[in-house]
């Protein structure tokens, strides 16, 4: 299977709603309950679960875009999109040791690992 890595992302975020909705459903229908606007107000509890599915959402929308990259590029995704996420998941794993943040693993090492295609310019020869 070629064009994973993006997909890869998207499920490790479905995952990560899951948990959201499974830990911190009381908050969130407490949120929903209170009418959704301004209702994190000074409650640390809740901003946290609201950045816990927000970040959730962000990670689905960078699995999309990934997974499109991988659609359209001809030749390896950029090294900067594996860096990126690498410092993310160093970043994560080092605040959190026990979390899903080892998930992002395989894409980096995958997107790291891939030979740069090379185009030899017409012109040039």
């Amino acid at each position: 299977m070629k064009h994973w890595k993006g997909r890869w992302l998207m499920i490790i975020s479905a995952i990560h709603m899951g948990v959201a909705v499974a830990l911190f459903g009381d908050t969130l229908a407490s949120i929903i309950k209170r009418g959704v606007f301004d209702t994190v107000g000074n409650d640390p509890m809740t901003g946290a679960v609201v950045w816990f599915v927000l970040f959730g959402a962000m990670l689905f929308i960078c699995g999309l875009i990934l997974s499109e990259l991988e659609k359209s590029c001809s030749g390896s995704l950029p090294r900067s999109i594996g860096w990126s996420l690498l410092v993310l998941m160093l970043v994560g794993v080092t605040l959190m040791p026990v979390s899903g943040f080892w998930l992002v693993l395989p894409p980096v090492i995958s997107i790291l690992r891939e030979k740069p295609e090379t185009t030899i310019d017409a012109s040039e020869t």
